[in-house]
């Protein structure tokens, strides 16, 4: 009986180490992401560029054009009033985080950021905007 009990405890005990790192992952992802919409707000996008994978890095070159792609091509991560963090969720092996962000107009925009873990921590390895119609995170 005590044998089972042991294995048991342990079940538990792995489970909620699990847990606990998930939640883990969760806290630094989300840290992640604010402390890039930050960046972007202030303008400093060397620091942003910081967050992005080493596939994204290689893609733009240097933290200049990383800036301009951001700028042109997602105004609302550029400028933007809050984040509201969703779903974190794991498809084929990668991680998305949902996030809805507010533009500087007051507009609402559904994200998903896919996230990879490199020998720096979670880094942001692309985002995808999302329908409208999705906002209902």
């Amino acid at each position: 009986m005590r044998k089972g009990s042991m294995a048991l405890i342990a079940v538990f005990a792995g489970w909620a180490g699990a847990a606990l790192g998930q939640d883990a992952d969760e806290a630094a992802i989300r840290t992640v992401i604010e402390s890039q919409l930050d960046a972007f707000n202030a303008r400093d996008v060397d620091e942003a560029w910081s967050y992005a994978s080493p596939a994204i890095q290689g893609m733009f070159g240097n933290p200049a054009n990383f800036g301009m792609m951001v700028e042109n091509g997602y105004p609302m991560v550029w400028t933007n009033t809050g984040a509201e963090f969703g779903e974190l969720r794991e498809v084929g092996g990668r991680l998305y985080q949902r996030v809805i962000v507010e533009d500087a107009a007051g507009g609402q925009h559904l994200l998903e950021y896919q996230m990879i873990e490199t020998g720096a921590g979670w880094q942001i390895n692309g985002v995808m905007v999302l329908p409208p119609e999705d906002l209902g995170v």
